[in-house]
Parts: C-alpha cells; structure tokens; sequence
C-alpha cells in the first residue's frame, strides 16, 4: 500500500506527459461486473430490495452458489453451509475467530498474502511461515506440514491459486495434506478466491471435493470482477458454520444488501459466458507477458496456472540497476519507467526480497507498454 500511495503520487505528476503511470501492482481486474450484474443492483435499488438480509446472506444466492459449485466443479455444497460474507476478507477474519484459540498456530507458505497471518494474529492465533520454493510451486507439501506440526499447531492456511505466485497445489498432494491434518484433529482452511481463474484442468478443483471437512473461503472479486461491492462467502461444516453464523450476526449483520441481489446474477448463462470470455483473456494476458519477462532477466520460475500474477526473481534486475533488492528495484522501476509494481517483501521473509510480483489484470495495450519500458531501463 506504501507502494502504492508512491505511485499513485508520481501518476499524478506525470499523468499528462508521454509515460503516464501504469499499474501493475494491485490485483484487481480491469474488467467491471457485466451488464446483467449492474442490471440487477440497479433493479434492487428501484424495487426498494435495500433492507437487512440474514446475517448467512440471501437463500437465492446461497442456492445459486451451491448450484455452482455443483456445474463447475462436480462438488455437492448444501446451500446450508454456505455463509455469505462481506467480502473473502471478512469470511477469513470469522473463520480465524471461529477456530482459532489464544496461542495456536496456523502453518502457512512463505510467500504467501499478507493479510493471512494477519487474521490469524486478530484471532489471538500465531501465524507459523514455512518457507516454500520453486520446486514446490511455492506451496506447502504434506512432508513439510508434518515437520512443522506441533503441540500448539491447529490447522494449515493455503491458498490455492495464490497470491503472489499464481500457483495451485496438486490435487493430490492437497488430499494427503488434508489426510494428515484431520488425523491431527486439525483445520485444512482453503483461500480458493481465484480458483474460478483457473487455467489448467490440473489444478482447477475445489478442495471441497476431498471432504466436507475442508474450510473453504471464495470471493466475488477475482473470477466475478466485483471488487468494490465487498462480497464473498465461506463453506464449512455445519457446526462451524453455525458458529460463523453467530459471529457475522455480531460483527456485520449482514452482507450488503444490494451487492447480494446483484451477484444472484453471476450466474445467469450470459454472465457466465462473459466472465469465461474475461478468463480466456486473462490467460492470452500470461501466455504473452511471461515470456517477455523472462527473455528481459525477470524470471518467473514457476507458470502461474491461475490467477493474474507474475511472481518474478529480480536478482539479475537489482545488480544490472545497482539495487540492494526487490523494494529499492521497485521504487527505480517506478520513478525510471513509470511502472509500478510490488516488492517481494510484502509477501513473507523467505528469500522474496529477490522478487517482485507483476499484476496481468490491466490490458493487453498497458501490458505491451509496460514491458517495452521496462526493456530499455534493464538494457
């Protein structure tokens, strides 16, 4: 966030001469929710549709969602289980508060997005980062896990695609993580918000196909573009999510309204349609920008299969430039450029001040810009 106020100061200032600023450092997509979404919030306001729902969200969309994961992904969710959230980030913070107790441990990657172990800590929970590498996927791995449990150990947090990496976990090595931890009596919780984003018929499988046990977190944001309207919902077992019932009910009564009546249609066929148009782009946006990294020295040495991250080495780029690491490499490229990016240590402490995180959410014209400028101030 420091990066980017710096940024968004140096945009204005350069906004009308020949580099304007561009934007490579937030995830967001550039593409706002499609005609028959907006159609739907403004339909709620002129009908009046503006009052508390249940604190669980609206049945209909619960039941749309379960539908969904049903025709996407093969899964059986009963609309029961399903909690609907302002946003993936509240879902996470009553997750953490559901389950975590003062002084248990939450097992996470490292790297991994920031706001994770922050939960966890609000919760009165220790986040425990295990450092992951590229032969990994940047991802735990079931013999890690069991190397780090502990007495205080409650659960494992992943995410699956993730931030920053863009990488997923294999299916199979997701289920023998789960099997262990339940046989510790623990929590396997999923941050599954760019699963819909998903490239690679590999890994674009909810976690909830391996047991009802798993907690899993989805987002309106990502696959559905709607960032700003603060939606997104939890799936859990019956008893937890009877106690995130209780806790929302405190907390935030209840979802925005509007936004619940507008996401109902996500998944109209035609909002459909758009949305796997948008992820087709997304992809063609990776399959291009990748390789022109790397040919610059910006190695991305894992294929993102999900997501729209470039989680990129820098090494070659800090000693070409004569920087210290990523977060100096990313202020030189912002003032040099004009490209604003994300430093490495946002995301942890294993060895990501050697890397940099590039957004692909923007357009394919910014894109090509951005790498032609970035390729003369690494020349």
């Amino acid at each position: 966030m420091e990066v980017a106020k710096a940024a968004s100061k140096l945009a204005r200032e350069v906004a009308h001469t020949s580099k304007p600023m561009i934007f490579l450092n937030i995830g967001e997509p550039d593409f706002t929710a499609p005609p028959l979404v907006q159609e739907a919030a403004a339909r709620a306001v002129s009908q009046g549709l503006t009052q508390y729902t249940h604190a669980t969200g609206l049945d209909q969309l619960r039941e749309r969602i379960s539908q969904w994961y049903r025709q996407r992904f093969n899964v059986d969710v009963p609309a029961r289980r399903i909690v609907v959230t302002a946003g993936a980030s509240a879902a996470l913070q009553l997750a953490c508060l559901a389950l975590i107790e003062q002084g248990e441990q939450i097992l996470m990657p490292d790297p991994s997005y920031p706001c994770n172990c922050h939960f966890v800590t609000v919760a009165g929970g220790e986040p425990v980062r295990i450092p992951s590498t590229a032969a990994e996927r940047f991802q735990l791995t079931a013999e890690k896990i069991e190397a780090h449990w502990g007495p205080k150990t409650r659960g494992v947090l992943l995410a699956s695609p993730s931030n920053p990496t863009g990488t997923s976990i294999h299916p199979g090595e997701l289920r023998r993580i789960h099997e262990f931890v339940k046989s510790k009596g623990g929590i396997t919780l999923l941050d599954e918000i760019y699963l819909g984003l998903s490239y690679d018929d590999t890994f674009g499988h909810s976690a909830l196909s391996i047991d009802d046990q798993v907690i899993s977190i989805n987002s309106f944001s990502k696959y559905f573009n709607m960032t700003g309207w603060r939606l997104g919902w939890i799936v859990a077992p019956d008893d937890v999510a009877l106690a995130i019932e209780k806790l929302a009910q405190n907390l935030y009564i209840c979802p925005s309204t509007i936004a619940q009546h507008a996401a109902v249609a996500c998944f109209e066929p035609d909002s459909i349609a758009e949305y796997e148009r948008r992820r087709a782009e997304f992809k063609a946006r990776r399959d291009w920008f990748i390789p022109q990294l790397n040919a610059m020295g910006l190695k991305v040495p894992v294929m993102p299969d999900g997501a729209f991250y470039a989680w990129a080495d820098c090494t070659e780029a800090c000693r070409r430039l004569g920087v210290k690491d990523s977060w100096d490499l990313t202020f030189e490229l912002m003032k040099r450029a004009h490209v604003a990016v994300t430093p490495g240590r946002d995301f942890g402490v294993a060895e990501t001040g050697h890397f940099i995180r590039f957004s692909t959410a923007s357009s394919m014209e910014h894109l090509q810009e951005a790498v032609a400028r970035l390729r003369q101030v690494l020349a």
